[in-house]
């Protein structure tokens, strides 16, 4: 962007300006961003780590490496995109040209990691392995954009916190569209052929996928601008971290509960197939996991009379003791269906908190350090803790099913099922309940949210 043209925007947009109202449109906008995302992302998350194992007939052992092997892949990545998106001056802004940019490699990428292509045994499981880098890679570059432009939008942690609501009801909505459908259109596009099921679905969500993604870069905003003059490196982004213990510990945290969380969505179709012999549970859990939308809803109430780290806390240990409930039902699905509603719930209020609260631990390292870094700090903050959450999980996963014997489209032995049942309950309780550690910690630095807030003000403008 050249100089004239910063300083028009600068002029009409002073910088950390919060006067202009934002529209309902444009809260709509935001949230179809991580709507149209989970027309692919949950396609990946929840039913991935299956479609290698049961449908494209890639080991169990193998599954787990590929997934573990892609999220190291992403530990470089993470950082690259988000100081390319603290670099970014242009005529869009820092982040909102990267949905206009990957929408469609994004696309692509989701087609052709559910394409398993007719190759021998160790072709098809590199060929798996190169294409799920190449998603994992896109993913981390056009979603961390959607947590980096909360703090550009507005500068006022209330009002991130209303966005953020916005943003998980349209994620929840995605996730519910995609877990109700999946296995059923697959089911029937594929007529008894998975991977002729797949390959169609998979299509279809793509390119809903992009048609909205597009819809949405032509109408969100940037509003908090950060001056030209501050050409933000990767030396500047790695020196916003320094002594930035709130974004340490939120990044802890949300890194635990994406564990936990990818984990528990990647062994739930395990769980349901051959624990309860029952696949068509799969999608009425999945479904019904929409309940998350009341727990995302009621956070800007909660906010009122509790802080956003005793909010979090409380939605963790919720989520653990859903599944507890859920465990001890055994084979009652009344049980289960019970434990898995509070679960949600639980994992609903916890899965929204960190990226609400990620604006002002940018806001924390510019205050600070006296750089800000939004692109570096929510990417690796958001979609690289989702992205590593998901390939540990699927290794953890994956090793504990193949260590006790797990057979893909067999009836599984009483030791089989013991490992599934860890995968599922062991060890998504452990994570979760972990979780509640740095979200306790993060207490001390709430309480200074405002004080940053009015000194960047000054300093902004």
């Amino acid at each position: 962007m050249d100089e004239k043209t910063v300083a028009e925007r600068d002029t009409k947009y002073p910088a950390g300006s919060t006067k202009e109202k934002v529209g309902v449109l444009e809260k709509i906008s935001y949230a179809n961003l991580d709507f149209s995302g989970q027309l692919v992302a949950t396609v990946v998350n929840s039913y991935l780590m299956y479609f290698f194992t049961d449908v494209a007939v890639i080991s169990a052992a193998a599954t787990g490496i590929i997934l573990l092997v892609a999220r190291i892949v992403d530990a470089v990545g993470a950082p690259v995109w988000g100081t390319l998106i603290d670099m970014t001056h242009s005529k869009y802004g820092k982040a909102r040209p990267y949905f206009l940019w990957l929408a469609v490699p994004y696309a692509a990428s989701g087609v052709l990691l559910f394409w398993a292509p007719s190759l021998s045994a160790s072709a098809k499981a590199i060929y798996c392995a190169v294409v799920y880098m190449i998603y994992g890679v896109l993913y981390l570059g056009i979603n961390a954009p959607i947590t980096t432009i909360l703090p550009l939008i507005t500068s006022h942690p209330s009002q991130r916190v209303g966005l953020n609501s916005w943003r998980m009801v349209g994620s929840n909505l995605g996730v519910f569209v995609i877990n109700s459908l999946t296995l059923p259109l697959v089911a029937f596009f594929g007529g008894g052929n998975d991977i002729k099921g797949f390959r169609i679905f998979i299509i279809i969500f793509a390119i809903l996928n992009l048609c909205g993604t597009l819809f949405s870069f032509g109408h969100v905003r940037e509003r908090v601008i950060v001056p030209s003059s501050q050409r933000v490196t990767l030396r500047r982004s790695i020196h916003a971290m320094n002594k930035n213990w709130p974004w340490f510990i939120i990044v802890a945290g949300n890194f635990l509960f994406w564990v936990a969380q990818q984990g528990r969505q990647q062994s739930m179709v395990y769980y349901f197939t051959y624990y309860f012999n029952n696949k068509d549970l799969v999608t009425f859990f999945n479904s019904i996991g929409i309940i998350q939308v009341i727990g995302v809803i009621s956070i800007p109430f909660l906010n009122k009379f509790m802080s956003k780290s005793h909010i979090w806390a409380m939605g963790l240990l919720i989520a653990v003791l859903g599944q507890f409930v859920i465990m001890f039902s055994g084979l009652s699905a009344v049980g289960a269906t019970a434990g898995w509603l509070i679960a949600n719930v639980g994992s609903g209020i916890a899965v929204s908190m960190p990226f609400a609260m990620l604006g002002s631990a940018v806001d924390y390292g510019e205050w600070k350090n006296g750089v800000n870094a939004a692109g570096i700090l929510t990417t690796i903050g958001s979609a690289f803790c989702m992205s590593m959450g998901m390939g540990l999980a699927g290794a953890m996963n994956g090793g504990i099913m193949s260590s006790f014997g797990y057979i893909a489209n067999h009836a599984q032995t009483a030791h089989a099922l013991t490992g599934i049942g860890i995968s599922f309950n062991w060890v998504t309780i452990l994570m979760y309940g972990l979780a509640i550690i740095p979200a306790i910690l993060y207490q001390r630095y709430e309480k200074m949210e405002s004080q940053i807030t009015n000194d960047l003000s000054r300093t902004r403008v």
